[in-house]
């Protein structure tokens, strides 16, 4: 579930649209009244979405905007003189008066994009670090001249000695040269 952080500088109108989006089965984790709440909100977090009015006692929505975290994003509710035809490509914003059904139907698009987004990066394979790189390069070395392997037999012989062990391939790699350099 999308965490949801709504923040207008009047309480009221931020419990509002809490009470909208948890009737509509979304989960609030905080409802905010000025920009440092927000931050602070978010800290705990990893990603979601605020929902934002334009103006607070301490800061506008950009200063927010700018110190958001990755994986957060902005839902802005404003009049539409606010965001005429500045507002940047990565945020969305809907219009004062708020229409209930505008406000969850937009919430619902913004879930699933991150949802998509959050399942993507799973699926991407994590860069390793050159030091990494360097130790299986060691180990697929040791391999090669203690076994006369090719490069390709010794990247497979760790592959599956990592899947059989359920250890990452950094880890069966530094388990091979501990081994062989005794």
């Amino acid at each position: 579930m999308t965490n949801i952080i709504v923040a207008f500088s009047k309480q009221e109108d931020a419990k509002s649209i809490k009470n909208i989006l948890t009737r509509n089965g979304f989960q609030v984790v905080a409802i905010c009244t000025s920009g440092a709440q927000v931050l602070n909100s978010m800290e705990d977090l990893n990603g979601g979405i605020i929902i934002s009015g334009y103006r607070f006692a301490d800061m506008l929505y950009q200063g927010i905007r700018e110190d958001m975290p990755r994986g957060f994003e902005m839902l802005l509710v404003a009049s539409p003189g606010r965001f005429g035809g500045g507002m940047p490509d990565d945020m969305v914003c809907l219009p004062m008066p708020l229409k209930v059904h505008d406000l969850v139907n937009t919430v619902e698009m913004m879930c699933r994009t991150q949802v998509q987004r959050k399942r993507r990066l799973r699926q991407q394979p994590a860069e390793r670090s050159e030091e990494d790189t360097r130790v299986i390069a060691k180990a697929k070395e040791l391999l090669m001249d203690r076994n006369n392997m090719t490069e390709t037999e010794a990247h497979r012989y760790i592959q599956k000695c990592s899947m059989d062990n359920g250890t990452n391939l950094v880890e069966t790699a530094r388990m091979v040269i501990s081994l062989i350099d005794l």
